[in-house]
């Protein structure tokens, strides 16, 4: 059997906390990254428009928690 992958158990963790309060959240609709309800510009793609809808935060949440990250994120980077 394959080991559980890391990534993804940390990536579902992320998502239980987002859909328990999806209103501290939202979509970036640049690239789809959930970000935090206060930043004004996403740190991943620098756009600055969002979707605020909780039903959209949770689904987008559950299924970012099923797969594995493809953007590119600040930390990459360095």
């Amino acid at each position: 059997m394959s080991e559980p992958d890391p990534q993804l158990e940390d990536r579902a963790r992320k998502a239980e906390r987002i859909v328990a309060e999806p209103d501290k959240f939202k979509i970036c609709e640049g690239c789809e990254s959930i970000v935090a309800a206060r930043v004004t510009v996403c740190p991943n793609c620098y756009g600055y428009r969002f979707n605020p809808d909780s039903a959209a935060v949770i689904a987008q949440a559950k299924l970012l928690a099923t797969r594995a990250r493809t953007s590119v994120i600040a930390d990459d980077l360095l």
